[in-house]
């Protein structure tokens, strides 16, 4: 293997995992010698095609990496304790959990459906309390004890966007949880921080960057002159995940190219 086994003996727990940043991670994390992965992935015909394509990437990678991938809405609650058991069943312990599912259904903020706030803030937010909260008390409970958790925020929990109003408070409180979580468990030797990307090119933001206009204006904005890859995020994820940031917790590392301070 051409990467150092930073993940070496690790079981790696990432949601929505089948595409975008979860995906670029999953690959990054099987680079890295990962022993298990425990992919969650919505569970329509699309992500299940996706998964599917994914573990045969994974596995053409001839690494040793053995992957376990568990359906459901992350929204709903029993999702995450599944993922958790299924996870346990298939390699006793859980090292990395990488909150990521996340959506962004660009809206228009005065006449925004509530519908569309509730769904945005039961995905993003809820979704990443409710597997932080069932990770961390497998990690509290495990011999030996710990592990790092790792919540996907972004740019927009520092800065607003006039057509995500819904969204960038979920990804604010996603970074508060991963500052809170960090002081609630690190007696139980469980970090936990947040990597912030900016604007990073997946399916979340495909339709909106079809703008040539807004995309030529984000890429001009971008320090440095082109937009993100979801492996662009999958390296500082796998350094929180990995003992090289033992003492890191707490933390926000913003992944962006140097977007938020190109201010002119």
């Amino acid at each position: 293997m051409a990467s150092p086994a930073l993940l070496a003996e690790k079981v790696v727990c990432i949601t929505g995992a089948s595409r975008g940043i979860g995906r670029g991670c999953a690959v990054e994390c099987a680079k890295h010698g990962a022993t298990g992965l425990i992919l969650h992935y919505f569970g329509d015909e699309a992500t299940t095609k996706e998964i599917q394509s994914l573990k045969e990437e994974i596995e053409s990678l001839h690494t040793h990496s053995k992957v376990v991938a568990v359906p459901g809405d992350i929204a709903q609650r029993e999702t995450s304790h599944k993922i958790v058991e299924e996870g346990v069943k298939a390699f006793n312990r859980i090292d990395v959990l990488v909150s990521n599912a996340g959506i962004c259904p660009f809206s228009e903020f005065l006449s925004m459906p509530a519908e569309v706030w509730e769904r945005t803030r039961q995905v993003n937010l809820d979704g990443s309390f409710y597997i932080t909260q069932a990770v961390a008390n497998q990690m509290k409970n495990q011999t030996p004890q710990g592990g790092s958790i790792i919540g996907i925020s972004s740019i927009s929990a520092l800065v607003g966007g006039e057509y995500q109003v819904h969204y960038t408070p979920t990804k604010a409180g996603i970074l508060s949880l991963m500052q809170s979580a960090a002081v609630a468990l690190g007696k139980y030797n469980i970090r936990a921080n947040a990597v912030l990307p900016g604007t990073i090119e997946t399916d979340i933001n495909k339709d909106d960057l079809a703008d040539t206009a807004k995309r030529e204006g984000m890429v001009k904005r971008t320090a440095l002159g082109r937009l993100g890859r979801p492996d662009d995020i999958a390296g500082p994820v796998v350094f929180l995940a990995s003992d090289l940031s033992k003492y890191v917790t707490g933390g926000q590392v913003l992944v962006d190219g140097g977007l938020f301070v190109n201010l002119q």
